[in-house]
Order: structure tokens, then C-alpha cells, then sequence
């Protein structure tokens, strides 16, 4: 029984022609992996339905899904605060397009019972499970019983208000924790491996973990899961190990291209979010940017690598990526060990423990 690579990346949108370009510079790196999975941020639709409790994000091309499957993704994560933007036909044109081009998802269903369950990935002779949660909200696009959307964890928001992204969210709900719990402990009796992935955290602010990211991870590594993945901030986090555990608490933007963002646009509620955005988070974006027009420190990106031993055991470490202007996701070559020093930095000013980086073969670099 042979080790197995499991690569793990943030936020994928592809919402512009030529998907393959825009995944050329990292498709080398994922097509070489065993396991590679991202968080799908938007729905691949051709619905203009648009769903209220968040700026909408418009539907992607659903054949550009097939870009992904080339490139040698094996899975997404769904559940995020723009998965029902384009509402029930978006979600269901999104998972027919995955299942065409055999991508496993997890964290979006038709129900609740649906979009809790684990995808099922096999590896060798042996299974990985994975989970996936939006943490932040709105509360319109989370399943129940006889509803479709994601699944998810209730983190209050400070204003008494409901969940959602632009709220100040600190406290999570004793109720959609036990059941994140118990959703992990039942993928453990199903599988060797169990990977959680978090949709949380602080947008477009370098560093920052809200009050309740570390104590979610923390719940989900000892209810038994084995690697924790966060994503949704657009800009990457620092790294920790509980328990021996790898938890990448924001992984960035996978590969992010998209109008959807820009200053000026047809779309009144995206216009006037792109412009409030930079004075809520105090951020200009580098104009060299324009389908990626997020904080400047944003550059700095990495895939996170996992290597699964024959043992049970984990290696971990990260590939560093940088984003080449207007968007495209390349190797940091030069820029690698640049990239690393700022994770750990990260990392450190977030109140993590040190990471201690060792450059390896082919770019990479691993931690202890």
C-alpha cells in the first residue's frame, strides 16, 4: 500500500472564458497528486435567479467545471455563503455538472440529511470522508429537513441578528456543533481519513481568526477529524497542529477570476459592495489585478499538501502559489520561501503557535 498525496485548495471561481488557461500555472501540481480537492465558491449555472441574503454572486459557466476535472480535481467542498445565490435550479445544475465530470462534493443537497453527508473518496485501499460547512451564513441558503442548500455550523452573530458574512460572528451554537460532531464521529465508521472543510473566518483582513475559528477547529479534530481545511477570507491564514493534526485555517483563493468584483459594473448591489468593501476592510486593490481585486497581500497563496502514509500517519507541509497579474494562480518559484516566511508570520500575529518551515523537492516546503 502505496502513500497518497492529497493536495487541498481555497476558493475556485471561474467565471470567464478560457477556465484551462486560468488553471495551467497549478494544473501541473494537481494533475500529480493522488487526492486534490477545492471549495467551489460560486454555482456553475446558467440561472440568473438571484437569491436575497447576500450580494449576489452571478453563476459561473457549468462547462467550466470540465476545466477542473482536467486539471485532476477529485473533489470540492460546497457548503459557502454564495452556493444558492442563483437558488434550487443553480445548486442542482452545479451538482449535475460535478457528477458529469465525476467530481465528488460534499456540504449542498436537495436536504439537509443531503448536504450533512459525506463524499466518500477512494484512495488506494483505503477510504477518505469529506464534510463541508458554511460557518458563516446567510441564513437563506442553509438546508433544513425539506429544503435544499448547504449544511452548516450556526455561529451567532454579536448584533442579535441573523448569521452572515458581514456580521461580527463570535458564538457558535452548542445545537449545529453537536451535529457537526456527530457527523464526523459516523465518517470515521466510514472511512480511514476524515477531512472537514470550514467555510469561516474574517474577509480581506491580513491575519485575523474571528473568536470562534480555533475553538471550531479544535471540536472538529476531537470529534476525529484528521484534517481541517478553512477557506472563504480571500486571503490566507495561518497553520496549526492540534493534536497532530494539520489545521489550514484559510487556505485563499485556489483560483478566483471573475467581473464580479469590479468598481465598475451593470450591477448595482456588486458595484456598491466592491467600492464598501475596500473602506470596511482599508484595502485598495492593485488595479494590475482586475479579476482578482482583492487585498494585496493576497498574492501570497499555497496549496496545502497532505501526504498520507502507509502507517496512518500525516506529513504536512505547503506549495507556495502566487498570483500573477490579472488573476492567474502560478508556482512561487523565486517567491517560494518569500511566501513561507509570510504563512508563519501570519500565523504568529494570529496568536498560532511557530511554524517552522523546511524547503523541499520540486518548491515545496514542510512543517512540524
Amino acid at each position: 500500500m502505496a502513500a497518497t498525496q492529497i493536495l487541498l485548495l481555497g476558493d475556485l471561481i471561474l467565471d470567464v472564458p478560457e477556465p484551462d488557461h486560468w488553471l495551467s500555472g497549478i494544473a501541473p501540481i494537481t494533475r500529480a497528486a493522488d487526492v486534490v480537492i477545492g471549495h467551489l465558491e460560486v454555482p456553475y449555472t446558467t440561472s440568473e435567479e438571484e437569491m436575497p441574503g447576500d450580494v449576489p454572486a452571478p453563476g459561473a459557466n457549468p462547462a467550466h467545471l470540465d476545466a477542473l476535472a482536467r486539471a485532476g480535481f477529485t473533489a470540492v467542498s460546497l457548503a459557502g455563503n454564495h452556493m444558492m445565490d442563483c437558488g434550487v435550479s443553480g445548486l442542482a445544475e452545479t451538482l449535475a455538472g460535478l457528477e458529469r465530470n465525476g467530481i465528488a462534493h460534499a456540504g449542498a443537497g436537495m436536504s439537509l440529511a443531503e448536504a450533512r453527508a459525506p463524499t466518500l473518496i477512494p484512495a488506494g485501499e483505503r477510504t477518505i470522508a469529506l464534510l463541508s460547512y458554511n460557518c458563516v451564513g446567510p441564513e437563506l441558503c442553509w438546508a433544513a429537513e425539506d429544503k435544499p442548500g448547504c449544511a452548516y455550523v450556526n455561529v451567532r452573530a454579536t448584533d442579535g441578528g441573523p448569521s452572515r458574512p458581514q456580521a461580527v460572528l463570535r458564538d457558535i451554537d452548542p445545537a449545529s456543533l453537536a451535529a457537526m460532531e456527530a457527523d464526523i464521529a459516523a465518517a470515521k465508521t466510514q472511512a480511514d481519513l476524515v477531512i472537514i472543510a470550514l467555510h469561516k473566518g474574517i474577509t480581506h483582513v491580513p491575519a485575523a481568526l474571528a473568536d470562534y475559528e480555533r475553538p471550531l477547529a479544535r471540536a472538529a479534530i476531537r470529534a476525529g477529524a484528521d484534517i481541517v481545511a478553512g477557506h472563504h477570507a480571500h486571503i490566507t491564514r495561518g497553520i496549526e497542529l492540534i493534536d497532530g493534526k494539520p489545521v489550514f485555517h484559510g487556505l485563499g483563493n485556489g483560483c478566483v477570476v471573475t467581473h464580479a468584483l469590479a468598481p465598475s459594473q451593470d450591477h448595482p448591489a456588486r458595484a456598491e459592495w466592491a467600492a464598501r468593501r475596500q473602506r470596511m476592510f482599508g484595502f485598495v486593490p492593485d488595479p494590475a489585478y482586475p479579476l482578482a481585486p482583492f487585498h494585496p497581500e493576497a498574492v501570497n497563496g499555497m496549496i496545502a499538501r497532505v501526504v498520507w502514509h502507509e502507517d496512518g500517519s500525516l506529513s504536512t507541509g505547503v506549495e507556495p502559489i502566487w498570483f500573477e497579474p490579472p488573476g492567474r494562480p502560478v508556482p512561487a518559484g523565486d517567491r517560494g520561501g518569500e511566501v513561507a516566511r509570510y504563512i508563519a508570520a501570519i500565523g504568529e500575529t494570529a496568536g498560532l503557535a511557530p511554524v517552522n518551515f523546511a524547503a523541499g523537492a520540486a518548491g515545496a516546503f514542510s512543517f512540524k
